[in-house]
């Protein structure tokens, strides 16, 4: 796989490569779908919404191991915070796009100023900046892959 950088100007300059009209590797979303649900991740990162832990706690090392390692996400998972009949909510691609780039500045300005924050994960459980990067880089390249944006 290519190298992939965390960072807003590497993931817009990416992500601007999308047409509405790109059709995944896997998966139903799609692409502004694909946007939104990266926009999502980052206001769960901040702790916006309610979400509960759905798996058992003795999994949650293994799992926030996994953020650390270089295995991938598996391709079609079905997860209950990111359903795939989530209604859009911009009324383009493009306006996905400018959506990510404010959720992605705010998600460095809130850990900036709340350097000790935590948010919980459903499957990682409590995560702070660090993981939430891991989490982030793992998560990003997984939808990019998808959309072959990424080898």
């Amino acid at each position: 796989m290519q190298t992939f950088e965390f960072d807003l100007e590497y993931l817009l300059s990416t992500l601007e490569t999308l047409e509405p009209s790109t059709i995944p590797a896997w998966g139903g979303m799609s692409a502004q779908r694909m946007v939104e649900h990266l926009c999502d991740a980052l206001y769960m990162s901040c702790g916006h919404g309610e979400f509960k832990l759905e798996v058992p706690e003795d999994r949650l090392e293994k799992m926030q191991q996994f953020l650390a390692s270089d295995k991938p996400m598996a391709q079609n998972i079905q997860v209950s915070f990111a359903p795939a009949d989530a209604i859009l909510r911009n009324e383009d691609l493009e306006l996905a796009l400018d959506e990510f780039a404010t959720a992605f500045v705010s998600y460095w300005e809130h850990y900036d100023e709340h350097p000790n924050f935590t948010a919980l994960h459903p499957y990682y459980g409590e995560l702070d900046f660090e993981k939430w990067n891991q989490l982030h880089s793992k998560h990003f390249a997984h939808h990019f892959k998808q959309f072959g944006l990424i080898d």
